[in-house]
C-alpha cells in the first residue's frame, strides 16, 4: 500500500493534539507541512517552556523533543502504509538559545533508509534555516508494519466517525 501523507498529516495532528496535559499539548507543537521524507513543525513560545526565569529563554529539552517529535514523524514518511518509529538514537548540537518570545520552527528529512533503520537530520530555527538554533540527527526503528494493523484501524474508524459527525453537523470533536 502507499502511504498516504493527508492522512498521515491527520495522523501527525491527532497524535500532537489529542491528549490535554501530555508534553506534546504542553510544548504546543503543530505540524506545519508533511511530505515524502519531509515533515515541518512549530512550537509557539511559551511561558510554560522558559528554562532560564532570569532571560527568558526555552528550555533546551523543549527543543530536543520538538526535533525528536519533527525526525519521528519524517521517519514515518518513508514507510508504506501508516506506523510510528521509535527513537533509536538521537544527537543534537546547540548553537544558540531561541529568542525569548519567538516561536520555534523545525524542519525535517530523512536521508537514508535500510531494512530496520531510518536515518533522520533535522535543525530547529526561527524562520532562517541559515541561523540555526539546533541542529540534530536521529536514527528511528523500521518496524513491522504488521504491528500497528490495531492503531491504523483505530485511527481509520474515528476519522470516519469525525467526518459523519461533521457532515451531520456535530463539531465533530466529542
Amino acid at each position: 500500500m502507499a502511504l498516504d501523507f493527508e492522512e498521515l498529516h491527520r495522523f501527525v495532528y491527532s497524535v500532537l493534539t489529542a491528549n490535554d496535559g501530555d508534553h506534546f499539548t504542553t510544548l504546543g507543537l503543530r505540524p506545519e507541512y508533511v511530505e515524502r521524507h519531509r515533515v515541518g513543525m512549530s512550537m509557539p513560545y511559551s511561558e510554560a517552556l522558559i528554562g532560564d526565569p532570569d532571560t527568558g529563554v526555552i528550555h533546551g529539552g523543549a527543543i530536543t523533543a520538538l526535533l525528536d517529535t519533527c525526525c519521528g514523524f519524517a521517519s514515518a514518511t518513508a514507510l508504506d502504509d501508516l506506523a510510528m518509529t521509535p527513537t533509536i538514537d538521537l544527537r543534537i548540537d546547540y548553537m544558540r538559545p531561541a529568542t525569548p518570545g519567538l516561536t520555534v520552527y523545525a524542519d525535517a528529512e530523512v536521508y537514508r533508509v535500510t531494512e530496520s533503520v531510518i536515518f533522520t537530520r533535522a535543525i530547529a530555527h526561527h524562520g532562517d534555516t541559515e541561523r540555526a538554533i539546533a541542529s540534530v540527527v536521529g536514527n528511528f526503528f523500521r518496524m513491522e508494519l504488521e504491528l500497528f494493523t490495531g492503531m491504523r484501524r483505530d485511527f481509520r474508524a474515528a476519522q470516519v466517525l469525525k467526518n459523519s459527525e461533521l457532515k451531520a453537523g456535530g463539531s465533530g470533536n466529542e
